[in-house]
Protein backbone atom coordinates (compact mmCIF):
# COMPACT_ATOMS: atom_id res chain seq x y z
CA UNK A 1 0.00 0.00 0.00
CA UNK A 2 1.54 3.29 -1.23
CA UNK A 3 1.48 6.35 1.45
CA UNK A 4 1.45 9.75 0.90
CA UNK A 5 4.57 10.87 3.05
CA UNK A 6 3.29 14.91 2.39
CA UNK A 7 -0.14 14.06 4.13
CA UNK A 8 1.45 12.19 7.35
CA UNK A 9 2.20 13.91 10.46
CA UNK A 10 5.35 13.74 12.28
CA UNK A 11 3.08 11.14 14.75
CA UNK A 12 3.17 9.08 11.58
CA UNK A 13 6.14 9.45 10.40
CA UNK A 14 8.09 8.58 13.85
CA UNK A 15 6.65 6.07 14.47
CA UNK A 16 5.76 4.22 11.44
CA UNK A 17 1.93 4.03 12.15
CA UNK A 18 -1.20 6.09 12.07
CA UNK A 19 -2.61 8.39 14.74
CA UNK A 20 -4.73 7.40 17.23
CA UNK A 21 -8.12 9.17 17.90
CA UNK A 22 -9.80 9.28 20.77
CA UNK A 23 -11.73 6.57 20.35
CA UNK A 24 -9.01 4.10 19.41
CA UNK A 25 -7.04 5.42 22.36
CA UNK A 26 -10.54 4.93 24.73
CA UNK A 27 -9.84 0.92 23.57
CA UNK A 28 -6.99 0.40 23.94
CA UNK A 29 -6.85 1.68 27.71
CA UNK A 30 -10.51 -0.55 28.04
CA UNK A 31 -8.40 -3.38 27.09
CA UNK A 32 -5.22 -2.84 29.08
CA UNK A 33 -7.02 -1.92 32.15
CA UNK A 34 -9.68 -5.25 31.92
CA UNK A 35 -6.32 -7.22 31.08
CA UNK A 36 -4.37 -6.26 34.16
CA UNK A 37 -7.66 -6.10 36.48
CA UNK A 38 -8.57 -9.59 35.46
CA UNK A 39 -4.99 -11.36 34.35
CA UNK A 40 -2.60 -9.88 36.38
CA UNK A 41 -0.53 -12.68 38.13
CA UNK A 42 -1.05 -14.63 34.55
CA UNK A 43 0.52 -11.93 32.02
CA UNK A 44 2.54 -8.90 31.89
CA UNK A 45 0.73 -6.28 29.19
CA UNK A 46 2.83 -3.41 27.82
CA UNK A 47 1.12 -0.44 25.38
CA UNK A 48 2.83 0.45 22.67
CA UNK A 49 5.86 -1.76 22.78
CA UNK A 50 8.22 -1.96 19.85
CA UNK A 51 8.95 -5.40 18.31
CA UNK A 52 11.43 -6.76 16.30
CA UNK A 53 10.46 -9.80 15.02
CA UNK A 54 12.20 -12.05 12.42
CA UNK A 55 9.89 -10.60 9.72
CA UNK A 56 10.22 -6.70 10.78
CA UNK A 57 9.58 -4.28 13.30
CA UNK A 58 6.36 -3.75 14.67
CA UNK A 59 4.69 -2.24 17.36
CA UNK A 60 1.53 -3.64 18.41
CA UNK A 61 -1.21 -1.18 20.37
CA UNK A 62 -1.26 -4.10 23.31
CA UNK A 63 1.33 -6.93 24.09
CA UNK A 64 0.43 -9.61 25.97
CA UNK A 65 3.34 -12.01 27.28
CA UNK A 66 3.66 -14.70 30.04
CA UNK A 67 4.42 -12.89 33.34
CA UNK A 68 8.02 -10.97 33.82
CA UNK A 69 9.78 -9.04 36.23
CA UNK A 70 10.51 -5.45 35.19
CA UNK A 71 13.77 -4.31 35.94
CA UNK A 72 13.32 -0.34 36.31
CA UNK A 73 17.67 0.09 36.17
CA UNK A 74 17.50 -1.68 32.76
CA UNK A 75 15.04 -0.97 30.49
CA UNK A 76 14.32 -2.44 27.03
CA UNK A 77 13.66 -0.26 23.56
CA UNK A 78 12.64 -3.19 21.25
CA UNK A 79 11.76 -6.36 22.72
CA UNK A 80 12.98 -9.43 20.31
CA UNK A 81 10.87 -12.13 22.29
CA UNK A 82 7.29 -12.33 20.58
CA UNK A 83 4.50 -11.65 22.63
CA UNK A 84 1.71 -14.29 23.11
CA UNK A 85 -0.69 -12.38 21.83
CA UNK A 86 -0.25 -9.32 19.99
CA UNK A 87 -3.32 -7.01 19.66
CA UNK A 88 -3.82 -4.05 17.42
CA UNK A 89 -6.51 -1.58 17.08
CA UNK A 90 -7.87 -0.38 14.08
CA UNK A 91 -7.42 3.40 13.17
CA UNK A 92 -9.49 5.74 10.74
CA UNK A 93 -7.26 6.89 8.63
CA UNK A 94 -6.21 2.82 8.07
CA UNK A 95 -7.23 0.25 6.41
CA UNK A 96 -7.58 -3.35 8.15
CA UNK A 97 -5.71 -4.90 5.24
CA UNK A 98 -2.60 -3.43 6.94
CA UNK A 99 -3.39 -4.84 10.35
CA UNK A 100 -4.25 -8.12 8.93
CA UNK A 101 -1.10 -8.16 7.37
CA UNK A 102 0.78 -8.06 10.24
CA UNK A 103 -0.88 -11.39 11.45
CA UNK A 104 2.02 -13.53 9.28
CA UNK A 105 5.12 -11.15 11.35
CA UNK A 106 3.73 -12.00 14.64
CA UNK A 107 2.88 -15.87 14.48
CA UNK A 108 5.85 -16.78 12.20
CA UNK A 109 7.66 -14.58 14.77
CA UNK A 110 6.68 -17.46 17.43
CA UNK A 111 3.59 -15.39 18.94
CA UNK A 112 0.32 -17.52 20.07
CA UNK A 113 -2.93 -15.28 18.91
CA UNK A 114 -2.94 -12.11 17.15
CA UNK A 115 -6.32 -9.76 17.60
CA UNK A 116 -7.81 -7.30 15.26
CA UNK A 117 -10.09 -5.08 17.19
CA UNK A 118 -12.84 -2.58 15.09
CA UNK A 119 -13.93 -0.11 17.38
CA UNK A 120 -16.79 1.76 15.84
CA UNK A 121 -18.53 -1.70 14.89
CA UNK A 122 -17.69 -2.96 18.76
CA UNK A 123 -15.93 -5.89 16.68
CA UNK A 124 -12.82 -8.08 17.65
CA UNK A 125 -11.07 -10.44 15.46
CA UNK A 126 -9.28 -13.45 17.56
CA UNK A 127 -6.87 -15.15 14.59
CA UNK A 128 -5.14 -18.46 16.37
CA UNK A 129 -3.13 -18.53 12.72
CA UNK A 130 -2.29 -16.18 10.26
CA UNK A 131 -5.57 -17.09 8.53
CA UNK A 132 -7.79 -18.54 11.16
CA UNK A 133 -9.63 -16.06 13.31
CA UNK A 134 -12.95 -16.19 15.35
CA UNK A 135 -15.13 -13.23 15.30
CA UNK A 136 -16.64 -11.52 18.52
CA UNK A 137 -19.32 -8.36 18.29
CA UNK A 138 -21.66 -6.47 20.34
CA UNK A 139 -21.93 -8.13 23.84
CA UNK A 140 -20.27 -11.44 23.33
CA UNK A 141 -17.39 -12.69 25.44
CA UNK A 142 -14.31 -12.89 23.75
CA UNK A 143 -12.54 -16.46 24.02
CA UNK A 144 -9.16 -16.61 22.87
CA UNK A 145 -8.59 -20.43 23.43
CA UNK A 146 -4.68 -20.20 22.67
CA UNK A 147 -3.80 -18.24 25.96
CA UNK A 148 -6.79 -18.57 28.00
CA UNK A 149 -8.56 -15.37 27.89
CA UNK A 150 -12.11 -14.23 28.59
CA UNK A 151 -13.21 -10.96 28.46
CA UNK A 152 -16.57 -9.32 27.76
CA UNK A 153 -17.04 -6.94 25.15
CA UNK A 154 -19.66 -5.30 27.12
CA UNK A 155 -16.65 -4.18 29.08
CA UNK A 156 -14.71 -3.10 26.41
CA UNK A 157 -17.19 -1.39 24.60
CA UNK A 158 -19.56 -0.27 27.31
CA UNK A 159 -23.07 1.23 26.09
CA UNK A 160 -23.47 4.93 26.73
Amino acid sequence: METNVAALSEYEIERGKPMPSKLHAFVQLRIGYLMMKNYEKQFSVFSELSLELPLGTVIPDIAIYPPMVIDFFHDEIRMSEPPLCAVEILSPTQAIQELVERAPKYFNGGGQSFWVVVPPFKTIYVFSDAETYETFADQAILHDKKIGIELPLAEIFPVA
